[in-house]
């Protein structure tokens, strides 16, 4: 991916987080509006005077001879058509109170939505970096191109030791940062490196390309660490069969990588050509009409002779 659109899309899916997040929290925080005023019929039902007028059928009969306080007064009536209107508008309000919360739930809902897909985005495009990344650093953990690997500040202590001469000693602190470190692999041909060149012992470096080439590398890694061990070979230790067996070996096994053209070079072998496919056979010119016999009135099977 192009690292300009990959830093948009992180910009982007950071931009539309913040924005929903905020959302979010301002839809959580949010008041509650006032209800609208709602209009009774209250004041009317309260009004004695519209009730004044009862049917006859309430009034008690006269047989019974009760007390004038059993008389049924205008205001009961009123007082219980009151009580019901207030239950209906405490109802009213109650639906109201739910459709505000489920109004604000609906947002809250849309915005937690909104932002669990924009994290997954950011967890796709960060999983994508964080692969890309382990994969290189898993290619270059043995080998940069130039045979040195990724540096750290144990190895690098050790090559201060060796920047004061003392090549045993710094060879000695590579050794235990290699058995610490097993798979980085250029600290080995670093010290290979310390016994050729700063100790001039070529047979102990020999070694070390040895137990280097024992290694699971990739093809050029292990293509080149044969190409010093060769030169070695062929150089100082004058074992001119060994080196041709190795190069050979480079050139067999490894045959595509650039160490096998070198190799190919020394043992004086021409590269191989690409082989060309065999042109497509020519189409058979197609049989030329024969010329027609002339009619015979002889019968079927017969030919004149």
């Amino acid at each position: 991916m192009n690292p300009k659109l990959r830093l948009l899309l992180y910009v982007v899916l950071l931009g539309c987080m913040a924005a929903f997040a905020a959302g979010f929290y301002a839809a959580y925080h949010a008041p509650a509006p006032a209800p609208p005023p709602k209009a009774t019929n209250i004041a009317a039902l309260a009004n004695p005077a519209l009730f004044t007028n009862l049917p006859p059928a309430t009034n008690a009969p006269a047989a019974t001879n009760l007390p004038p306080a059993t008389n049924l007064s205008p205001g009961t009536n009123v007082a219980a058509l009151t009580n019901q209107a207030a239950v209906a508008a405490a109802e009213s309000d109650g639906d109201d109170i739910l459709r505000r919360s489920s109004g604000n739930m609906g947002r809250l809902t849309a915005y937690g939505i909104a932002m669990f897909f924009t994290l997954i985005g950011l967890a796709v495009l960060i999983g994508h970096d964080v692969s890309r990344y382990m994969a290189h650093r898993v290619e270059d953990f043995i080998f940069n191109d130039n045979l040195h690997g990724v540096r750290d500040p144990e190895y690098e202590e050790a090559e201060s030791v060796w920047a004061t001469g003392k090549h045993l000693e710094a060879i000695q602190l590579m050794r235990d940062y290699l058995k610490r470190h097993p798979r980085e692999q250029y600290v080995a041909l670093r010290i290979a490196e310390i016994y050729e060149t700063d100790l001039r012992n070529y047979l102990a470096a020999a070694l070390e390309y040895q137990e280097v080439l024992k290694k699971r590398l990739p093809p050029e890694r292990w293509g080149w660490a044969a190409i010093h061990l060769a030169n070695l070979y062929s150089g100082k230790l004058n074992k001119t069969e060994e080196a041709t067996v190795l190069l050979r070996r480079i050139a067999d096994e490894y045959g595509q990588t650039a160490a096998a053209k070198k190799a190919r070079e020394r043992l004086g072998i021409p590269e191989p050509v690409a082989e060309v496919a065999p042109p497509a056979p020519e189409p058979e010119p197609e049989p030329q009409n024969k010329p027609e016999s002339p009619a015979s009135n002889l019968p079927p099977g017969f030919r004149p002779k």
